[in-house]
């Protein structure tokens, strides 16, 4: 009975070695057009951060939570800019108030300047027109006095009347020199009158300089609001959140990250080669990656970078001989994204350098 179960375990021992012998002969091999390797998906992390301080007031997102470009990501609140806000709009309204009364003055002065320039040459108008007038009745007076005078002479008129006529004379005379002197004092008026306006018209630049300040205190308002709405955080891509780092209720100075984001399309897969398979990868290379969980569906890749730099082999990554210290990254990117790949994601790629790709896992050894 012994004897039968030993010779049943030697069979069976024999045949596992004879299995062994076999696969180790007939083991697959990755052909020699082909570099494979296994890597993890990376890619550019964004820090989605806050331009200005301020308190996490509220937060829409969550580590993994999908994120479209535009999409409001946290909120974030400030007593001081507000206040500042509230302060650059009181001193707006004050000074529009100024600006508005001293519009209306400066107008109404204007206007009664025109007016009483206006006045005043048309007052000195008249005037000239009546001196003019007085001028030639004067001129009158002068010719009666000399035709009176010569019939005095001739006994046709009185000495009395020639008396008269010398008094008009005179008296035209003194009234034409009063218009005379209200003449000079209308011109002084006038000159007045005209300075008068000019002064008006110059304080215009009142309304000017307070429109500039209106316009700059509302600039300075709208600065202010920009801060404000900049505390509203958007999401400036397409993608999905990698880690939360803020929370509600937390302070955050300008700069500080609320979340860190990342854009699928910018994900790829990182994996590392040695000296002698890189030496055949060049930039442009085709490529596919394949998932664990989708050994049969390849995505098609592209060489995005090759390291010129050796170094040690990472903890994390395994090499098909112990022997192999120092590796070079080599960097495959999907041609599309794929809604597949996750950043941190583990990946098997494989490198055409002139072979046919293939389209399972299953036509290559186990890496």
């Amino acid at each position: 009975m012994k004897k039968n179960i030993l010779g049943i375990i030697l069979i069976v021992l024999v045949a596992i070695g004879g299995v062994l012998i076999y696969k180790a002969l007939n083991s697959k091999k990755v052909p020699p057009e082909l570099v494979a390797g296994v890597g993890n998906f990376d890619g550019d992390l964004i820090n989605i951060n806050t331009k200005y301080p301020g308190r996490v007031v509220k937060i829409n997102v969550d580590d993994g939570s999908d994120i479209k470009k535009g999409e409001i990501i946290a909120v974030l609140d400030s007593d001081e800019y507000r206040d500042k806000l509230k302060a650059v709009e009181s001193q707006i309204k004050a000074k529009e108030n100024e600006l508005n009364f001293t519009t209306a003055k400066i107008n109404n002065s204007i206007k009664e300047a025109e007016l009483a320039c206006k006045a005043k040459k048309n007052e000195l108008k008249a005037l000239e027109k009546n001196i003019e007038s007085l001028k030639a009745v004067i001129a009158q007076d002068k010719k009666d006095e000399k035709r009176i005078a010569e019939l005095v002479k001739r006994k046709v008129n009185k000495i009395h009347d020639l008396e008269l006529a010398k008094l008009k004379t005179v008296t035209d005379t003194k009234k034409l020199d009063a218009l005379k002197a209200k003449k000079e004092a209308l011109i002084k008026a006038v000159n007045i009158a005209r300075k008068n306006l000019d002064t008006a018209i110059a304080a215009k630049e009142n309304i000017k300089a307070l429109k500039n300040a209106v316009l700059a205190l509302k600039s300075q308002r709208d600065e202010i609001q920009v801060i404000i709405d900049k505390l509203t955080i958007k999401s400036p891509v397409n993608g999905y959140i990698v880690d939360k780092v803020a929370n509600i209720g937390e302070v955050l100075g300008a700069g500080m990250s609320v979340v860190t984001a990342i854009d699928p399309e910018n994900l790829y897969l990182k994996m590392y080669v040695d000296e002698i398979n890189n030496g055949k990868i060049k930039i442009g290379d085709r490529a596919v990656i394949f998932l664990d969980a989708y050994p049969n569906k390849p995505i098609p890749a592209r060489v995005i970078k090759i390291a010129q730099k050796a170094e040690f082999t990472p903890k994390e990554v395994e090499v098909r001989e112990d022997r192999i210290e120092r590796v070079y990254e080599v960097d495959i990117k999907p041609v599309t994204p794929n809604p597949l790949i996750k950043f941190g994601l583990p990946g098997i790629g494989v490198i055409s350098i002139g072979g046919k790709l293939p389209d399972s896992l299953d036509e290559l050894p186990k890496l």
